[in-house]
């Protein structure tokens, strides 16, 4: 079957497994929706985290462990900074920080392991996430703080006209999808529409074609860096106000695995169809098949998926097939 074929197959069949609680008469459509936006909603705050590691694999090809790290430093940061001035002061003195924290990684680690083999890059972004988890709890403690900056608590009832009892919706959740949405139209305008922005993707396509032309490979790195610090500031304010800031925060990278496998290490629009697909399919599985399976689904469905297309697709859904000639 072709390429394309099968990325046909794949969503025919993801949709008729979504549907499938539906046809099977165990589930009315109000609660079904309910619990489809509930698992879209989560799979757009994978997909925030999974854009961080996307941008930088696509312009360096280094797979960066320490995206879940700079995540967690980043709510650290920004959480002990509004204990000592307003909001959007706060939020600007982080940001400041994780440019000058992405400058760093770029300058003293990975800058001397140019042309290195790629686990050598991969071991050097694990030091630094190990690294940046000492460091926030050496400067900001290892307490759990609340991180307030005003999104909704309480959910809502929505469509109560519509449909009998109405749908249920986690406003937090609702708030944070379109505060991502928000950033990722943003990076896709940058990188489409500036002439820093199509540098970029001309370093992701050919690194020494890029240099030919005269584009420094060493500024292009920074900016990517300097970029996924961005995105890690915003997940980590949407994920510690949802979770609270604790270290466990640093593990949602564990969970955008799966998602930029599914999509494709190499493609911005993967994260986010792959984010959305883990999450659905994590919330409508635990849903409707973990009563009788037990329960814990959502723990190991996105990395069974991952799996399964590692064994038969392991480009991804949008991800660029490598030929090799000899």
């Amino acid at each position: 079957m072709s390429r394309r074929g099968l990325t046909i197959a794949f969503f025919a069949l993801l949709v008729a497994a979504a549907v499938s609680p539906m046809v099977a008469g165990s589930a009315r459509f109000p609660q079904w929706l309910e619990v489809a936006l509930g698992g879209l909603l989560t799979g757009v705050l994978y997909a925030l985290v999974a854009l961080g590691l996307v941008l930088i694999f696509k312009a360096s090809g280094v797979f960066n462990f320490a995206q879940g790290a700079m995540v967690l430093f980043a709510a650290l940061t920004m959480v002990r900074f509004m204990e000592k001035m307003p909001l959007a002061v706060a939020i600007a003195a982080t940001l400041a920080v994780m440019v000058a924290l992405a400058w760093a990684i770029e300058r003293v680690v990975l800058r001397p392991l140019v042309n290195q083999e790629g686990i050598v890059l991969f071991m050097a972004t694990l030091g630094v996430a190990y690294f940046l988890e000492g460091l926030g709890q050496a400067l900001w403690g290892s307490d759990i703080y609340t991180l307030q900056v005003g999104m909704p608590k309480e959910p809502r009832i929505i469509l109560e006209g519509t449909f009998e009892g109405g749908v249920l919706v986690d406003m937090e959740d609702l708030v944070a999808a379109v505060i991502a949405a928000a950033l990722v139209a943003a990076l896709t305008f940058f990188f489409q529409k500036t002439g820093t922005g199509r540098a970029l993707r001309a370093v992701a396509d050919d690194h020494q074609a890029a240099q030919s032309v005269g584009i420094p490979l060493n500024r292009i790195w920074v900016i990517v860096w300097s970029v996924a610090g961005l995105v890690a500031l915003v997940a980590g304010i949407v994920w510690g106000s949802k979770l609270g800031v604790q270290f466990s925060i640093s593990q949602v990278a564990l969970k955008a695995l799966p998602v930029v496998i599914l999509g494709g290490f190499t493609s911005v629009p993967g994260a986010i169809v792959g984010g959305l697909i883990i999450g659905l399919g994590e919330k409508l599985s635990e849903v409707y098949l973990g009563p009788s399976l037990g329960g814990g689904i959502e723990t190991w469905f996105g990395y069974v998926l991952a799996l399964v297309f590692l064994l038969f697709r392991p480009e991804g859904l949008f991800g660029e097939k490598i030929i090799d000639r000899v």
